[in-house]
Formats: structure tokens, sequence, C-alpha cells
């Protein structure tokens, strides 16, 4: 293996890697067809300590991915003889008389045997991937001579070091907080004290794995889970902190919350939060820009010590072991998945508290994943917390019951008190605040029986023109792009400060996962600062259109909400956006309103099935596809707006959420209906069947030995691509193309994965047009653009 790195020349024979080669070393000791090089390096010791083939199969494979078959012995035996000078039992002697030195406790007769776990196997697993990024760094680890006597007590050394310095040991924290007679409220909060759901987080029992927090958006959830943490953090049982939220945008908002309270909690030992966003790089206040050989430029004038605790920000692959990270739940989700680096990525983060906002608003696919991520989570002694302000009787159970919960009543799930707490210690009965002091908000409801662009946009305008900061949340991106152009159709020049632009001076836009990373960063920014929840701030028209990007997790606040009809728990959300605070606003809109639109023949012809603007569902292999297909609660939901022209929120919610997801409440629509409805919904749950049987295929079964484990080839692009995550990552050659917004040149950019199929590596990028609003290029025998509309293909 060592052949690799020799000069062109040196060595002619064939060259090997040491992950298989590794692995067969020792089965051929454990077959008793003991190679000298393996009596060299002590393989029987190893047997002694109880170390199985699922341990050693589980170390050995250290890059990522389950080492290969092992071939045969024959095989093996053919390529350990002397090359050339090199001679491997030579080699493995020397070695192995450095490792009897270094490590002389593996050979004391009183030792004790490892686990014999599969769970303890998968965990090592990713612990040694985890080591093995960290000693490569040779900035750190120095080369050495096998023979030097002093190596283990200098690499244990350094070692130490820098677990320290990048953020794995917590010592430097725990010493700042130990130090600190108090922990106040104030330091998670701008707030001197908690409200009452905060308080009763604060009061559940620490020794409780599994907390669920169901509260109304903008009740501060968030504080409640960076109090739940800070609390565990003293108590010892956490280490660190990651928080997932379902939007980049979303990620991006909360992660400057979060590393304020670090700030407030550590002070000179704040560990820097990372932002576990693909295609940003920050950590703590400073962005970092990647440079050839592995390096990084950060935008501030940070010392060594900070540059090093920034370790974990600067690798995708790192961000869960990041002592505090805010990210999306995909980069969690990637820890239960059949994909490279995912056990590195789970046993990295072992030792955090998880954070999952909005558990709700995931289909049975993502939810059977967070499910298994969060079920072996707690399985190795791992903290979590679930958060929503809309989780259905349904969910909940699932979160926390087994393989086959049992599903409560309607009547019961109803009468449950909101807001709650619920936990995973038996019996699991919610606890609820004996004085709430949420704000009762009265949201007037409102049915548009069409979903045309020029319908919506007529809404919004007329609204802005007096005044109002508008929200326009569209289902589909297409949606949204036709709306913004009807828009434009219908402006005045004196409306044109009412349009959403990512700069003061730049072109109108809109708000979707459809950007280039740095578009995506102004317009996060932009959509922030026009939507702020400023207490100064003076009525001032606006429109905003957007999709999902906008809807959950983001404190934002709009004076009016346009939204496509979507489930009762998403549209929630949505509203959760709407006079989210006690702000001025403008005449006319002192009550906060919705209005939803609805397609004009309603929903009976999506049972052909027919997909519309993300409502209804595609035929894809037999099972539905889609974006909102399950019809039954989408026409639930709309009886909802339709019979109560006022909700008052969060009184109403648990009613809400129960009325139009409990599975009576579906049964009873059925069957009202008739067949075409019965025949649907029995698609729609065969899907769903379907999609959680999927699910199973594609995670890691840390029940099972390692040995068993396998990752097929190919599998990984399929899996990211039904994830929603990154497709392929495109790089323009100098001078590369710009920004419509501010000019600044766009390097590369991601495509989503849908768009990214058939697409190889070695496809060429060329760029066929540019100006200043907008630029084509073709990847391979695709053509794509790239305006103020986001990206496109034709």
């Amino acid at each position: 293996f060592q052949a690799k790195g020799w000069p062109t020349g040196i060595w002619t024979a064939p060259k090997f890697g040491h992950v298989r080669e590794g692995l067969e070393i020792f089965l051929a000791s454990d077959a008793g067809h003991c190679l000298p090089a393996a009596q060299a390096l002590h393989i029987d010791h190893l047997t002694m300590w109880g170390v199985n083939i699922g341990l050693m199969r589980a170390v050995i494979s250290h890059h990522g991915r389950p080492a290969a078959a092992p071939r045969s012995l024959g095989h093996v035996e053919k390529f350990w003889n002397p090359v050339q000078a090199y001679d491997p039992d030579q080699a493995a002697s020397t070695l192995g008389a450095a490792i009897k030195s270094w490590l002389p406790g593996g050979f004391r007769e009183d030792k004790t045997t490892l686990p014999d776990s599969p769970r303890f196997e998968h965990l090592m697993c990713g612990m040694t991937a985890l080591a093995d990024w960290i000693g490569s760094d040779a900035k750190r680890f120095k080369f050495v001579e096998p023979l030097d006597q002093d190596y283990w007590a200098t690499a244990t050394e350094t070692a130490t070091a820098a677990v320290s310095a990048i953020g794995l040991d917590s010592s430097k924290q725990r010493a700042v907080r130990k130090a600190s007679t108090t922990l106040t409220f104030r330091d998670v909060s701008t707030f001197e004290t908690p409200n009452p759901q905060q308080r009763l987080v604060s009061e559940t029992d620490l020794k409780a794995q599994l907390i669920i927090l169901e509260a109304e958006t903008g009740s501060g959830k968030t504080e409640a889970a960076l109090w739940r943490y800070i609390q565990l953090f003293e108590a010892g049982h956490v280490d660190g902190l990651y928080f997932a939220v379902p939007t980049r945008a979303a990620a991006t908002q909360l992660h400057g919350r979060v590393d304020r309270a670090a700030k407030r909690l550590f002070g000179n030992a704040d560990p820097q939060a990372v932002l576990a966003v693909p295609g940003y790089m920050r950590a703590g206040d400073a962005d970092g820009r990647k440079l050839p050989h592995w390096r990084v430029q950060w935008t501030d004038d940070a010392d060594a010590e900070q540059i090093a605790a920034r370790w974990a920000a600067e690798h995708s692959t790192r961000y869960l072991a990041a002592q505090i990270a805010v990210g999306t739940v995909d980069q969690a989700m990637l820890g239960a998945l059949k994909v490279k680096h995912a056990h590195m990525r789970a046993s990295s983060m072992a030792r955090s508290l998880l954070v999952i906002d909005e558990v709700h608003a995931s289909d049975r696919f993502m939810t059977a994943i967070q499910k298994r991520l969060l079920d072996e989570h707690l399985a190795v002694g791992g903290y979590a917390m679930l958060m929503s302000a809309t989780l259905g009787s349904a969910a909940r159970t699932t979160w926390l019951g087994g393989r086959q919960p049992k599903i409560e009543a309607f009547e019961v799930a109803v009468a449950r008190p909101y807001p709650a707490v619920w936990t995973n210690v038996r019996p699991t009965m919610p606890q609820s605040p004996q004085h709430s002091a949420e704000r009762q908000k009265p949201v007037r409801m409102e049915l548009t029986a069409t979903m045309a662009p020029a319908v919506t946009a007529e809404a919004a305008l007329h609204a802005a023109r007096h005044g109002a900061r508008v929200l326009v949340i569209r289902n589909t991106v297409k949606r949204a792009n036709e709306t913004l152009a009807a828009l434009e159709g219908l402006v005045t020049p004196a409306d044109a400060r009412l349009l959403f632009r990512a700069t003061l001076d730049g072109v109108a836009t809109l708000h979707h996962s459809r950007f280039a990373g740095t578009d995506r960063k102004l317009l996060d920014k932009a959509a922030e600062v026009a939507l702020k929840p400023d207490p100064t701030r003076t009525p001032s028209g606006l429109i905003i259109i957007g999709t999902q990007t906008l809807e959950q997790s983001l404190d934002i606040d709009a004076d009016l909400l346009v939204t496509d009809l979507c489930p009762i728990d998403v549209l929630l959300q949505r509203i959760g956006r709407l006079h989210r605070h006690v702000l001025p606003r403008p005449h006319g809109f002192e009550i906060p309103r919705c209005i939803v639109m609805t397609p004009e023949q309603g929903l009976a012809p999506l049972l052909a099935p027919a997909f519309d603007n993300g409502l209804g569902a595609w035929k894809d292999g037999g099972a539905l596809a889609g974006v909102y297909r399950d019809v039954c609660v989408l026409e639930l939901t709309q009886n909802l707006v339709a019979q109560h022209a006022e909700w008052r929120i969060p009184a109403m919610n648990r009613m809400l959420v129960e009325s139009a997801t409990h599975p009576e409440k579906i049964q009873a629509l059925v069957t009202e209906r008739g067949a075409d409805w019965k025949r649907y919904n029995d698609e729609v749950l065969g899907s769903e069947i379907a999609k959680a049987m999927a699910a199973q295929g594609i995670m890691i079964d840390r029940r099972v030995s390692f040995d068993a484990c396998q990752f097929s080839d190919g599998a990984e692009e399929r899996i990211r691509t039904r994830l929603g995550a990154e497709g392929a990552r495109i790089e323009f050659s100098e001078p590369p193309p710009t920004s419509p917004f501010d000019q600044t040149p766009i390097t590369e950019l991601v495509l989503p994965a849908f768009m990214s199929g058939g697409i190889g590596p070695e496809d060429a990028v060329t760029v066929t047009s540019r100006s200043l609003d907008e630029f084509a290029f073709s990847v391979g025998a695709r053509s794509f653009r790239y305006d103020r509309f986001g990206l496109s293909f034709f």
C-alpha cells in the first residue's frame, strides 16, 4: 500500500489498498491458515480479546463503506511474497514489534473481552472512521519510523491536543459552566424567564432520553430545546447539540440564534456553532472559502486555536462531529442510510442532543428513516428532543410507540392538552402547563376557488398597495415562477417598490430552492430582513413569493398570507408566519387573514390520479408519487377552512389537526364519498406502506452484525435523490458566469437531484451564453438556464 506514495519508477509491482487486505489477514488467521505476517502482527491476540469478524470488519471499514468481501486464501498467499526489495513479512515483523512496545496492555493475561454486540460494532466503525479523519492531518501527525519507541506517547499527546482543539473534547466548555454560579433562562434566550411550556421542559426528568414538545409556532420551542440541552450538558448526559430543521433557509436563520446562545453560555470557550448546510461554510460569525490542497480561507482574523475549532465546518461529512451544529434534517438522516460515511455521521452524533424541529413534515418514507435514526440514537445512550406545532396523535404514537403502536380514539386525541410535553418514560402520558400564557390569534380564513397565478397575484398586489407585507406560498417552483410573472404583468411603475428583490436596486425575484448557493444566501437574508419581526417597523407594502422554503422554522412575520391548499399540519405551519408577533399593522390588516387557493373543480378530479400544483399524484412504477398525495387529508383540510371562518390559534390546533389526519375521520370521509375515494385512499395507503418498505431496504440495520452490512453499488445516488439531497455539482471554468442579482461570480452550482439523472462526472460543462441578466450552460447533452427565476432546464 505504501508504494502508492513512492515516486514513479521505484515500484513496478502491483499496488494494493489497506482495507480489504487488512480484513484478509485477519480471516486467514481465523481460518487456521495463519500467514507469517498475521503471526507477526499478533492477530491471535485480537481473537483473545473477543474481536470477531463483525468487529474486525467494522474497524477495517474506516473509509466510509463496508469492506469488500475477502478473496480466497490462495489469492492472499500469492501476494504476500517478497517483491523487488520489499519483504511484507519482514515489514509486518517490524510493525508487530512496535505494536507490542506501544501497546503493552494488549498483551496482558487478565484481559476482558470486548462487548459482543452488533450496535457496538457499528458504533466502532464510525469512531474508527472519525479517528482516521483526524489522524490523517499531516500537519499534526508527522510520519515516523515504526521502531520509534517514543512514537506512541507522542501520538497520544498529539491526539489529545487534536481532539480538544477541534471540539470533540468538551472539557473547556464544562469548566466554564462549572465556574458559573448560576444558569438562567437569559443564557439561552432574550427573555428573563421561561414561559409555561419552556418551564415544563426544564422540569422534565433528565433521565428521559426522548422528549416531545408540542406547542404553537412562535412560542419559543427553540429556546426550550436550548434550555434542555444545557441542562443535559451540565448533568454530563450529552457533550454536544445537533439542531435539525426542515429547510436550508430555516437552518441559516436559526444558526445565528443558536450561536449567540452558545456565546452567552460558554464565553471565551465558545465552540463556534457550525452551519451544517452544504454550500455554506460557516462557524460562529465567520464564513470560509475552500482553497486548493484542502485549505480554507476564513473571513475573520481568527487565531490558530479558533480556526482549529472550525474543523467540523470545513467538510459536510464532518458536520455531525461539531460540538454544536444547526443544519437540515437530511444531514442527520444520512447517518441511518446506506451511504458513504453513514457510520461516522451517526457515531459522531452519539453524544449529542439530537433536536428535530417540525417532525410532522415528512412523508412515510422520511418518517421511517427519521424513526430509525432516532431509535438507534437512543439505543446507544443518546438523547433526543422532537418539536412540533401540529403533531397528530397517529404520528405521535409512531414516535413514542413500538412497531405496531395503538392509535387512540379521535375523541380521546382531541381531548389531549395543548401545549404538551411527552416522554418515552412509561407511561407515556402528556404533561401540560397549568397556566399557559399563550396569546390567542384569531385568523380569518378564506377559500378562493382557483389556483390561477393571475388571481393570486391580484390578491397580493391589492393588499400590498394598502401597505401590507404579503407572503405568497405556492406548492411548486413552477407555479411560484408563474405567479411572479403574472404579478409583473399587473404592476405599474409606482408599484415597483412592492416587489421582492435580493438586493436593494436589483431585479425582482422570489424565494425557492433552485438557486446557486451564493444567491441562496442573498435571498435568505433578503427575506429575513423584509419580514423581520421588528416592533418598530412601519407599514410598507411588499410581496414575497416563495415555496416550502418559507413555511417552517423561520422567524418571519407577514401581515397577510396567500397560500395554496395543503395538508392541515403544513397549513398551520404556514399560518405560523402570519402575525407571528405583536407588531404595528397597516389599516385593514389588524386581524390576521389567510387566503387559501384551491382547485376550481374541487379535489375529486385528482382521484384519477392526477397532479395539479403539488396536489394529488402521478403513477411512478405502480406507486403514487407527488408532493401532497393524500387527497382525503386535503379534502378534510379544505372542509375545515369552509366550516370555520375563524381559527383561534393555538386553542383549535389539536382539533384542527386531528379532524384532518385521524384515521377515523379519513375513514368516515371515504365511507361518505363512495368507491372512487375508497379506491384512491387504498392506493395512498398501499403507496405509503411501499415507501416505508423501500426505506427499510436502504437503511442500516444496526441490530445485526456489521459483517452482514452491505452497500449496493450505485444505490447511493438513488438514495440521495429520494432524500431530496444534492445532485450533480457543476463547476464553471474561468471566467465564471455571474449572478443576475449582484454580478458576483458563480463558480459552482449544485443541481437538484431530479435534474441530475444521466449526468456523469466526465460530462463537459459549457457556458453557451451569458449576459447581466442570465446565463445558459450545457452539461453533456442537457441544457440549463439560470436567471432571476432560478435554475431551469430545457
